[in-house]
């Protein structure tokens, strides 16, 4: 059986392609709305944002350290310890050349670390395609297989059948042809007939 194919709108394939940018503008939007609400070389809120971005970071070193270690944690402390980084930097500068410089360049990092897991989930994603593909492919050749079968077994009775509707029809009609004679074909050698015994029993 063929599954329906259902299209993907656009909105859905665009919007993975989109997420780092939007998570990464959000942050530095965010930011400027800090620095024009007080945060404008504000010692204190400088250092609280070093702080946090700092514990993210060694969260990550210590999630991706070792054999044990879990890469989506350690992806989603250092994602945390930039985005941080950037919204701090967002709102203590005065300026916006240098948070555009770090908004640029924690978007081209995020697109650098997002284009590797891009490709590893269209590689299994074309594996697993081709391999739908192959199984479907064999269904359908033992369909075609079983179905030439069971046309050759209705066929081979219907033709077994015909054979013995024309066999009985031929015997009927030699019975009833004038100077047929049992005897005289087992005298040829032919195979003797079944003979009929009438007794008065039978009547």
């Amino acid at each position: 059986m063929n599954e329906p194919i259902a299209a993907r709108h656009w909105l859905t394939l665009a919007a993975p392609k989109a997420a780092p940018a939007v998570a990464t503008s959000t942050v530095l939007i965010l930011g400027r709305i800090w620095n024009a609400n007080g945060a404008e070389h504000s010692v204190g809120n400088a250092a609280l944002m070093v702080v946090l971005a700092a514990g993210a970071a060694t969260v990550g070193a210590f999630a991706s350290a070792g054999r044990a270690g879990d890469p989506v944690i350690a992806g989603a402390a250092f994602a945390t310890s930039g985005a941080l980084a950037l919204a701090g930097v967002a709102g203590y500068s005065d300026g916006a050349s240098l948070p555009l410089l770090l908004w640029a360049v924690a978007t081209a990092t995020a697109y650098g670390l997002a284009a590797r897991y891009w490709r590893t989930d269209r590689r299994d994603a074309l594996a697993h395609d081709r391999q739908m593909s192959e199984q479907r492919t064999e269904h359908a050749h033992a369909e075609r297989v079983e179905a030439l079968r069971a046309g050759a077994q209705i066929e081979s009775a219907r033709a077994g059948a015909a054979y013995a509707e024309q066999l009985a029809t031929a015997l009927i009609t030699r019975a009833t042809l004038p100077g047929f004679d049992p005897a005289q074909l087992t005298r040829a050698g032919l195979p003797e007939l079944p003979t009929v015994n009438t007794t008065k029993e039978d009547w």
